[in-house]
């Protein structure tokens, strides 16, 4: 035989749990979002949001040249259908194995015209030199087609100095 106490606290058991469910369900969702950014002595890569319904770009910075590479997968095509590049050493001022780059991608959309089929991306590359004390932000366009097309050259936005230039020795 049950007694009232224990029926009790099944019912509010039960009514916690469905409350709770239903407060979770109304909650606003946030979504995560994750890049990704890993380095080695002589090189460093990270992933560039593109726009909606694409693949994030893969970037590689090279240290020893100062060369800033990049491509996008095609979801259709299952190729790297879009190439980017960038001579960082040049835009730093920086020759050789002198740099010290680090490099992280944000997101943000800049005004700007696409133009000949192209698209602008919603992810922005910041790159930054220790030695000139500078940070610079490139962005890119894509191509959404099959077709792999010819490297592009990725526009520099702007550029910041975050210390004094080093001296080199």
């Amino acid at each position: 035989m049950k007694t009232p106490a224990s029926e009790s606290k099944f019912v509010w058991l039960l009514f916690g749990v469905i409350g709770g469910l239903g407060f979770a369900y109304l909650w606003p969702h946030e979504p995560a979002y994750a890049v990704a950014t890993d380095r080695d002595a002589k090189f460093a890569l990270c992933t560039v949001e593109v726009g909606p319904g694409s693949p994030d770009a893969v970037f590689v910075l090279d240290f020893l040249t100062g060369r800033l590479t990049g491509g996008l997968l095609n979801a259709q095509a299952g190729a790297f259908t879009n190439f980017w590049y960038a001579n960082v050493g040049e835009d730093f001022k920086i020759k050789g194995d002198k740099a010290k780059f680090t490099i992280i991608p944000g997101s943000g959309f800049l005004n700007a015209p696409g133009g000949g089929g192209q698209s602008l991306a919603t992810g922005l590359i910041y790159v930054a030199e220790l030695t000139s004390g500078k940070v610079g932000c490139y962005r890119f366009q894509y191509r959404n087609q099959a077709e792999a097309s010819p490297p592009m050259e990725l526009m520099p936005v702007n550029y910041f100095m975050f210390r004094e230039q080093q001296p080199t020795r």
